[in-house]
């Protein structure tokens, strides 16, 4: 066996996957992946991340591993590009790298001495574990993406408003939902009513997300 096939046949899988990707954009690989830019992969990574929520809600096996695949591809796909663009300069082996000590260090009670026994008692640290990460952040808000999908954000402002005493200010009572089917019903019902007058559900709730983000910073 040659000292190629000895190479090859240690290699992992996902070093293979690397090195697929490395050989499709050098010079003589695949002209399309050669002219790909952080930017026009976006619309990539957005769809594929979709079509592995499908995935995973379906249940299915065997396509939660090709989503999943199609969304690690992303990944190396930026990565790859970043080792080849001046002023980035970083690999796949960087982004493991970043990403093993940033979860060394959210972990504390794992990988340290303080011990916490409960996933809720993990959530009451989380906010300052990432504090300690990014001290220029001055908000509970701040690295929120505000392109997330208005009911996500709301979701995700929600949590952050009941941490500083907002959750329920300015919102009516609420009513007891029997289960998801009936709150998705009622959810439908609000975009089919909005949109038969005109209205844009999502940027009505963009509009009020924002205000909300005003009375977060406010109470803070």
């Amino acid at each position: 066996m040659s000292d190629d096939q000895i190479e090859k046949k240690e290699q992992s899988k996902l070093d293979e996957l690397i090195e697929v990707m490395a050989v499709l954009r050098a010079p003589g690989g695949c002209p399309w992946d050669a002219e790909q830019t952080h930017e026009s992969l976006i619309k990539y990574l957005v769809e594929e991340t979709y079509e592995l929520i499908d995935a995973i809600e379906s249940g299915n096996r065997d396509e939660m591993i090709e989503e999943l695949g199609d969304v690690l591809y992303q990944v190396i796909f930026h990565a790859d590009l970043a080792s080849s663009t001046p002023g980035e300069e970083f690999d796949i082996q960087d982004v493991a790298a970043h990403m093993t000590a940033k979860m060394v260090g959210r972990h504390p009670h794992v990988f340290g001495e303080n011990k916490l026994e409960t996933a809720d008692d993990v959530m009451a640290v989380w906010d300052d574990l990432k504090k300690q990460e990014k001290p220029g952040r001055t908000s509970t808000l701040d690295g929120i993406p505000q392109s997330m999908p208005a009911l996500a954000l709301a979701e995700k402002l929600l949590g952050k408003a009941e941490k500083v005493g907002l959750e329920k200010q300015h919102l009516p009572d609420p009513p007891i939902w029997a289960d998801e089917d009936e709150v998705g019903s009622i959810l439908l019902s609000i975009v089919s009513s909005a949109r038969e007058q005109g209205i844009d559900a999502e940027k009505a709730l963009r509009v009020r997300l924002r205000e909300l983000q005003e009375d977060i910073r406010e109470a803070e």
